[in-house]
């Protein structure tokens, strides 16, 4: 199925003007006096202004629309480290959708750098360009500190979208698959293969939203995660498993609720699933290529909820479906971080806007968990709740009076770009 992209695909990035991205200008320069407002001598107004008081560089430049997306190009999708070149197509994407579906600029920026020391101190010495940094495909376990360093030490919003996009969309979809089957996330038991930024991410997130650890079984690439194993890392003792005795997936995934796949291609038979507990939730978002093919996991059996990355398949989970409005958010308050209360907003809503679809009558079932990518409410659905949760938990810089006009502005977004 990912062949017949290929040549599309190809022809879709080459195609004049090569790439996906461009910069455009915002103000007029048709003629000498707007040379002399937007450069010399006039420019030099703004930059007299901001050089008393930082905090107008705000008012006077694009900053507060502006991120950066930053990745060193060692964990990309499911290719894995491929350099920091081979990432760049990834990053011009994201630039395309922070554009197109939350109105935000951005720069990718693919830095050659894999110490996470000198890699923290390029980006931390960007934030006078940015009003946000989205960190992206920086393996694990570099990516943990990488994050935690820039959120303690700059004062934008920074966010590693692999762990926490992810977790967030991963969240809601999981919420609104239990509803529907009538079961409650404090007892289901959980198999996860995968142990990188994003498993990580998505493990603890659902801990936070009530399910039990010692219902969780991890496997990485060298198997369990077990009392058993060597030199693991801090991240992954924190998920080890008392259950010994299994030794494999085909053992762990026998009455299990819930698999969870961030890892690689084929890992997952039609065997597993069919020995999975009643209406299994099944979510096989290695890309390209799923775990288990989509194909085989729906006819394993009749009650499976099956979600993937792709979207030529039903309930496609996407970090384009959160990351966007997050920023949106976090920008229009101009909030110092991202943080937990935002994240915790940015799912809630999510599992609203889906809630709020069913009771329009539109189809919400097994085949329909969580909102379509395209769909135009997410934007006012998720950026106000983030906008709120940053000003109640205390990290926004400013505050939105009119809550209706911010609503009405996100709105007119959406009618510009669609």
């Amino acid at each position: 199925m990912y062949n017949m992209y290929k040549d599309k695909s190809l022809k879709y990035h080459k195609k004049n003007p090569k790439g996906k991205i461009k910069v455009s200008i915002t103000k007029p320069i048709n003629k000498k006096k707007h040379l002399s407002l937007a450069y010399s001598p006039g420019v030099a107004e703004p930059c007299k202004i901001i050089s008393k008081n930082k905090n107008k560089v705000f008012d006077y430049t694009s900053k507060g629309n502006l991120i950066g997306i930053i990745s060193n190009g060692t964990s990309v999708l499911g290719l894995g480290n491929i350099g920091a070149e081979a990432s760049k197509p990834v990053m011009e994407g994201k630039s395309m959708i922070f554009k197109k579906f939350a109105g935000i600029d951005a720069f990718d920026i693919e830095i050659n750098e894999k110490n996470p020391h000198s890699f923290i101190k390029i980006v931390k010495s960007l934030e006078p360009t940015f009003g946000g940094i989205n960190l992206e495909d920086i393996k694990s376990p570099e990516c943990f500190r990488i994050e935690k360093t820039l959120k303690k030490e700059m004062n934008i919003p920074v966010m590693h979208d692999d762990q926490h996009g992810t977790a967030i969309v991963t969240s809601a979809a999981l919420m609104n698959s239990l509803k529907i089957i009538n079961k409650k996330i404090e007892n289901i038991k959980l198999v996860v293969s995968g142990a990188g930024a994003a498993a990580i991410s998505c493990i603890e997130t659902y801990i936070e939203l009530g399910l039990k650890k010692k219902n969780i079984i991890v496997f990485d690439r060298n198997g369990i995660i077990n009392e058993n194993r060597k030199n693991l890392s801090k991240i992954k003792l924190k998920f080890v498993t008392k259950k010994n005795k299994i030794k494999n997936i085909t053992e762990a995934i026998k009455n299990s609720d819930m698999f969870l796949g961030l890892s690689t291609g084929n890992v997952l038979k039609r065997e597993h699933i069919k020995s999975m507990a009643r209406d299994p939730i099944v979510f096989a978002l290695a890309n390209p290529n799923p775990e288990i093919s989509y194909y085989d996991a729906i006819n394993s059996r009749d009650d499976i909820i099956f979600a993937t990355g792709r979207s030529d398949y039903p309930n496609q989970i996407n970090n384009a479906m959160v990351f966007p409005y997050i920023f949106r958010g976090a920008l229009d308050v101009r909030a110092k971080k991202i943080n937990k209360e935002m994240k915790i907003a940015a799912i809630k809503s999510l599992y609203k806007l889906s809630s709020k679809n069913n009771k329009k009558n539109i189809d919400f079932n097994k085949k329909n968990i969580v909102p379509d990518i395209m769909n135009k409410e997410l934007i006012t659905t998720i950026s106000p709740a983030v906008a709120k949760a940053a000003i109640e938990s205390g990290v926004s810089q400013k505050k939105i009076k009119n809550w209706d006009l911010y609503n009405y502005k996100l709105k007119n977004i959406v009618k510009n770009n669609y």
